[in-house]
């Protein structure tokens, strides 16, 4: 399926759950080695916005709304 054209990634995810520390599930020390961090968050909201066009499927709703999982390839800040 398609997600909504004016679907778009929330600031707060990235810079409050994908790129801080966190004891479980920890998401910011994969993506570190790309070259992203808090003071790079703006390219990676601006990386996975890219990737709303594809096709999405449905995961599970959830308290916070529904997950979707979209595969595609990104190449951070330094290359990677």
């Amino acid at each position: 399926m398609k997600l909504s054209a004016d679907s778009e990634v929330a600031r707060i995810k990235v810079t409050r759950y994908l790129l801080k520390l966190r004891d479980e599930d920890d998401k910011s020390k994969f993506l570190s080695q790309a070259g992203y961090s808090l003071a790079r968050a703006d390219k990676l909201l601006e990386d996975l916005s890219g990737l709303l066009n594809r096709e999405a499927e449905f995961i599970q709703a959830t308290e916070y709304g529904d997950k979707y999982r979209i595969r595609g390839t990104l190449k951070g800040p330094n290359g990677r």
